[in-house]
């Protein structure tokens, strides 16, 4: 018998526990203190399964967004209605709980190693790579990872992948979705990116309030409904479609349809 109880990635869940407990506690002052952050939705996360549950949502930083949501998610697990008082909800966190994230990104430093260790399914981005734009195949084994978070328990992704607003959704979340066939909640976030920095570790603005909404699972025929009808679900839930700009250019309107046509030509590798 193992002296120390892994995670199917082989994370001593000990080692685990004691990392989201650090780093949450260092980052609650950052949504209750120095910052508010206003919660929507804390009883959907109360009537989910345990596991094969996809979390979708608009992304602001690269890390501030997922550790927000781990404080959300263990804070209403435990009866907090919308709040996040008290950080003693921490003391005994979901441990199947997991993030896609690009692995150049978690590869980039040891803080980002310690994060990815607290739950980080990484995956290595098909479209872009040291800032440079690029198309190269999916890994069938980043998909295999996804599937065994899910069959584990919860994971969020952010499907646009990237931190800019609007982006065109990555049709491979939609292959997931049909694939593995989860539950589909989304989350809309706001005020991230006023308060904190790209990376989400550092304090740009004070006082700035920022929101998270958690909604109500989407509704998906897996057998039937085709990758870009999901699609437009998904944007449309997490408030990414264009039509959600209150003000778009016929200059911005064309650059939306641009790269929309670009990633289509990039990935028909999902077809």
């Amino acid at each position: 018998m193992p002296l120390f109880k892994r995670n199917p990635f082989g994370h001593i869940l000990f080692i685990k526990k004691w990392i989201i407990r650090i780093v949450g506690i260092f980052f609650h002052s950052r949504f209750r203190r120095f910052n508010n952050l206003k919660i929507e939705g804390s009883e959907i996360i109360r009537n989910l399964p345990k596991k094969n549950v996809l979390f979708i949502s608009n992304h602001q930083t690269y890390f501030a967004d997922v550790i927000a949501m781990f404080h959300v998610f263990n804070a209403s697990l435990k009866g907090r209605d919308n709040s996040i008082k008290n950080v003693g909800y921490l003391w005994n966190p979901k441990l199947n709980f997991y993030f896609i994230a690009a692995g150049e990104t978690m590869r980039s430093g040891i803080i980002p190693k310690i994060f990815g260790y607290a739950g980080s399914v990484s995956v290595e981005r098909t479209w872009r790579s040291k800032g440079e734009d690029i198309n190269r195949q999916v890994k069938m084994s980043d998909v295999s990872k996804i599937g065994m978070a899910l069959d584990d328990g919860w994971v969020v992704t952010f499907p646009q992948g990237t931190t800019t607003a609007f982006k065109p959704i990555r049709r491979g979340t939609a292959h997931i979705i049909k694939k593995y066939k989860p539950i589909v909640v989304p989350v809309v976030i706001d005020g991230f990116r006023r308060s904190f920095d790209k990376k989400g570790l550092n304090i740009k603005k004070r006082n700035v309030l920022q929101s998270m909404v958690i909604k109500e699972p989407l509704e998906i025929d897996y057998e039937n409904e085709d990758v870009a009808d999901i699609i437009t679900k998904i944007e449309y839930a997490i408030e990414q479609h264009p039509s959600f700009l209150k003000v778009l250019s016929v200059k911005e309107l064309e650059k939306v349809a641009k790269e929309e046509k670009a990633l289509k030509e990039k990935r028909k590798f999902w077809d």
